[in-house]
């Protein structure tokens, strides 16, 4: 039997993270973390991090050597061009890693959250994707008050990934997040299940 393996994705703070919490902690599902692998790519000491520091200089490094993320997100992020030389350094660590865990787990069913699914043009790795959205305006308010931005700092994240709407496009899988989470949750459900039945048909 092949490998079900669900692409969770979405805009920046739609809701990822509650949705791949619930499916662990509910289902048991393994979850796989494109951010975490990412975190691994640029930890102190790694070739990436050198690198990224040889370009921008030691002042994107913190006192412990490690990677200042906010100072690197202020230059990367307005500035399209050296947000894709930094991706192009971290995407193919990220997918070699996903590789090694899809095929080492013994689970039939897996999620691999990966917010820059169709930017980092990583939807090979998947079987089926699933998109959470939510109002453009919950997103940026949800935002600015998760990472404390101003409402350009989070406009500017927002608009480094492709829109809400070309995402749900191209998604097997709408999880609508606007409402309350409980909704969010049951809609989760639904999709699973739904899925689950279509492979036994």
């Amino acid at each position: 039997m092949n490998k079900r393996i669900i692409g969770l994705t979405g805009g920046i703070a739609t809701g990822k993270t509650t949705v791949a919490n619930y499916l662990a902690s509910a289902y048991n599902l393994p979850i796989f973390d494109a951010d975490i692998y990412a975190r691994d790519a640029v930890a102190v000491g790694s070739p990436i991090l050198s690198a990224i520091a040889q370009r921008y200089g030691q002042q994107i490094l913190l006192p412990d050597g490690s990677l200042n993320r906010e100072k690197l997100g202020a230059i990367i992020f307005p500035q399209t061009d050296e947000r894709h030389r930094v991706e192009s350094l971290i995407h193919p660590y990220v997918v070699d890693r996903f590789e090694q865990a899809i095929a080492q787990s013994p689970s039939q069913t897996l999620l691999l959250v990966i917010p820059l699914l169709f930017e980092a043009q990583m939807t090979d790795l998947v079987t089926e994707i699933w998109v959470v959205r939510c109002s453009e305006l919950q997103q940026l308010q949800r935002l600015m008050q998760r990472n404390h931005l101003t409402p350009e700092q989070a406009q500017a994240r927002i608009n480094s990934q492709l829109s809400l709407a070309e995402k749900a496009a191209r998604a097997t899988v709408v999880l609508d997040n606007s409402s309350t989470p409980e909704s969010l949750l049951k809609e989760v459900d639904v999709a699973l299940a739904m899925n689950i039945q279509d492979d036994l048909s």
